[in-house]
């Protein structure tokens, strides 16, 4: 296992309280059209695998420094129409969770 240099987190000489996964697309253009930049490969969760983007086996070190599954994980999207995401658990992938889209289509103006 690899650590991070204790430098870079200095925040968190203790503990964190969230972790947070997942992708951002900026529009920062004022002319009323969403972004057409695709988040991920460009492909809706839905599509699954081979086409969606996806974490899988999604881990956290927990206070006796050990590997564990998170607990209470999420989803949120602002709009599902553009990118959206989808959770799953099982054994093969463990924790994971698929993401993305094309950004601006004829459902996400």
């Amino acid at each position: 296992m690899t650590k991070c240099p204790s430098f870079l987190f200095s925040y968190l000489a203790d503990s964190a309280s969230m972790i947070e996964w997942g992708g951002e697309v900026v529009n920062s253009e004022p002319d009323g059209e969403h972004t057409s930049t695709e988040m991920g490969s460009g492909h809706f969760p839905e599509e699954g695998y081979s086409k969606a983007s996806y974490f899988r086996n999604i881990q956290i070190v927990d206070g006796s420094n050990n590997l564990r599954a998170p607990t209470g994980v999420g989803a949120f999207t602002e709009q599902s129409n553009c990118y959206d995401v989808q959770n799953g658990n099982n054994g093969e992938w463990g924790q994971h969770f698929y993401y993305g889209g094309p950004g601006r289509n004829s459902n996400c103006p």
